[in-house]
């Protein structure tokens, strides 16, 4: 499976097959560029201009934005309904976080989770091999809690999402709290936005840092 981080939620997660799914593509006043993307599929974790801008998109592609089973070409997809705040929703509202099973790898996309997962929720979902995980806090869970939380989903590979960089306009936080909290994880940084991962090289208790699409 190959991965490639646009920027703030946006991914495109790339199956051996070649079907595509685009996560949470974000419009321009966030600061990232994107237009012109294409894909097969779309998923679309809450209905915020930063996670649902489907004017970047190209062509026409299935759009997945409900809890639930789902079938994208041949990947199976299972929404989890969460929440947009650690208040059930009433400032924020919902949030879908979707499972992805790809190429024999469990990829959990987390939106923009605002609360610890319940715990029947943890259950429902199971290990994970990797973890998509907002950390800049403000509007979503911040470091402390995505680490806790890919421990608890025993995440091989945790990859950050939804922080502050150097085109994003929102005041969040970065990565340094994040660094902080995984002392224990083995920490790459990439040079670049994309990256293979199988089965076989994925290791584990790593924290993976891509670089965004410039």
């Amino acid at each position: 499976m190959k991965l490639t981080w646009y920027g703030h939620s946006c991914f495109l997660l790339t199956a051996e097959s070649g079907y595509s799914i685009l996560t949470d593509p974000c419009d321009q006043e966030t600061g990232y560029e994107l237009h012109d993307l294409t894909c097969d599929a779309v998923s679309i974790s809450h209905e915020h201009h930063d996670h649902n801008c489907l004017a970047i998109v190209a062509g026409t592609p299935t759009i997945l934005r409900a809890a639930g089973e789902h079938l994208a070409g041949e990947i199976p997809v299972t929404g989890y309904t969460s929440y947009h705040d650690d208040a059930a929703g009433a400032h924020r509202g919902k949030n879908i976080v979707f499972l992805y099973q790809i190429d024999g790898l469990k990829l959990l996309h987390l939106g923009d989770l605002g609360h610890m997962l319940s715990d029947e929720t943890i259950r429902e979902i199971g290990d994970v091999d990797v973890l998509l995980a907002p950390i800049g806090g403000v509007y979503t869970i911040n470091a402390k809690t995505a680490t806790e939380l890919a421990d608890r989903l025993h995440a091989k590979v945790l990859i950050p999402m939804h922080y502050k960089t150097p085109a994003l306009h929102f005041n969040i936080e970065g990565l340094e709290p994040l660094l902080a909290a995984n002392a224990t994880r083995r920490v790459h940084h990439l040079n670049a936005n994309t990256a293979s991962l199988s089965r076989e090289t994925l290791g584990d208790r790593r924290l993976l840092i891509l670089d965004y699409k410039r």
